[in-house]
């Protein structure tokens, strides 16, 4: 198991405790400024840390289903089921939002394949209110591949911690990132 490092998200603009072993998918292609996308090397997990416009539903579970959704339509998921949806307060006395988090499952085809992948998505929403901005955190995990990057069941626990090591870590330092 990799061992847990503060890595600087977005220039250092937001911080937050992920595998040292992580691979910067920007090394590898274009990303967009509005994200930061990571992937495990022994695996076809990714991570994807998004800086989005807040989206019009007011309540933090309407608007994280929202978010889950919309991730599903843009995988164009054959199916897409919301297990469940909590908040992790922020008690650590700085100003990041608390964290909305959702757990679900998608089924999705990858390059026209004819039995979808399995992908359990741990998804955090952070509303910036005073931006209007909704970060949100994505962890896609295949748990049943074609290409055979899904993880066991031991693999799936480790993901989830790195997810809940993350989001409970997750620091804005600098509101300035936001315009």
């Amino acid at each position: 198991m990799s061992s847990l490092i503060v890595r600087d998200l977005f220039g250092g603009a937001i911080t937050a405790l992920t595998p040292a072993n992580l691979v910067d998918a920007s090394d590898l292609r274009q990303i967009p400024n509005t994200q930061e996308v990571f992937m495990y090397p022994d695996s076809s997990i990714s991570i994807i840390v998004e800086i989005l416009e807040k989206v019009e539903p007011l309540h933090f579970n309407d608007a994280i289903r929202f978010h889950f959704d919309s991730l599903a339509h843009d995988n164009t998921a054959v199916s897409a089921t919301v297990d469940d949806v909590s908040v992790i307060p922020n008690d650590r006395g700085d100003d990041t939002p608390s964290a909305a988090v959702l757990s679900g499952i998608q089924s999705v085809r990858k390059f026209n394949q004819p039995t979808p992948d399995t992908v359990q998505i741990l998804m955090a929403l952070y509303r910036v209110e005073r931006k209007n901005v909704d970060l949100v955190v994505t962890f896609n995990i295949p748990t049943q591949s074609n290409d055979g990057g899904a993880v066991g069941s031991q693999g799936l626990e480790t993901a989830k911690s790195h997810f809940y090591s993350f989001v409970q870590s997750l620091h804005i330092v600098d509101y300035g990132l936001f315009i």
